[in-house]
């Protein structure tokens, strides 16, 4: 029978889970999602994401395809998928693939929030959604610390020392960091990141924004390549998978934080 490829977006509190990636001992988001969905199915089905998360991080929007034998209404995925789905965990929006669409492979840019809750008492509510940091965070010094990982760089320094991707180098398409009220946010954008990637540039960032470390330290470890020198790795809780983008003609609506990435922006070799 004739497959038809179903893309979905994904919307998850990751504090319950050991990540995205499936795994044989441990909850993942991957593992339920794909008990659901091959209930709709009535076949097992393998669901391929944009970008694995790690434990205890978040997705406003993951982006997931998988291929199926059975023909369904589109929202049979959405509202049958998420009536078999922990409350954690929801199916946001479904349609089906354009030509040669997949999720990881065919994406242009990610992009990734940190949010940092800057006060001297922990939330009781938002425990495992923020970062907690006590001390005060400059975020116009961070900001200005963080404009030096824009652009092609060599991002040894903030790759976790296990990373297995084969390049350190990614493109670095946007960093804004900014207040808002209580809370410091991170916005990141990059062809892809490495393995806490975005926990490591937040933690150098905090470390900058505290006056523990000089406004250029981001310059000097880009400069270094080692991560050894590049800090704490920051907690995964205030990390959000934000969006994913695609070129056009996949259909796949753009995200509005996307218009700040650069015309000329292409899709790299993911790696």
């Amino acid at each position: 029978m004739n497959k038809t490829r179903i893309v979905l977006g994904i919307e998850y509190d990751g504090s319950g889970y050991s990540g995205w990636q499936w795994q044989t001992k441990y909850r993942s988001v991957q593992l339920v999602l794909q008990q659901a969905l091959s209930k709709i199915a009535n076949h097992p089905v393998t669901v391929i994401c944009a970008g694995r998360t790690d434990t205890g991080v978040h997705a406003l929007e993951q982006v997931i395809h998988f291929d199926t034998t059975c023909q369904r209404e589109l929202h049979t995925w959405t509202l049958g998928g998420n009536s078999y789905l922990p409350d954690d965990v929801r199916i946001t929006w479904a349609q089906q693939a354009v030509g040669d669409f997949h999720a990881r492979y065919s994406a242009i840019a990610r992009f990734y929030r940190y949010i940092i809750l800057n006060r001297s008492i922990k939330s009781a509510l938002l425990r495992k959604q923020v970062t907690w940091c006590h001390a005060p965070l400059d975020a116009d010094v961070m900001h200005e610390a963080a404009q030096h990982l824009i652009g092609q760089h060599d991002f040894s320094s903030f790759r976790a020392q296990g990373c297995q991707s084969v390049s350190p180098c990614r493109a670095m398409h946007f960093i804004d960091v900014y207040r808002e009220g209580e809370k410091v946010i991170i916005d990141i954008s990059a062809n892809a990141f490495l393995h806490h990637m975005v926990r490591n540039i937040a933690g150098v960032l905090m470390a900058i924004g505290s006056g523990k470390e000089p406004i250029d330290w981001t310059r000097h470890l880009l400069e270094v390549k080692d991560r050894k020198l590049g800090g704490i790795t920051a907690s995964p809780d205030g990390l959000y998978l934000g969006a994913v983008y695609y070129p056009e003609h996949y259909g796949i609506a753009k995200h509005p934080v996307f218009n700040k990435l650069p015309e000329n922006t292409q899709r790299h070799v993911w790696t």
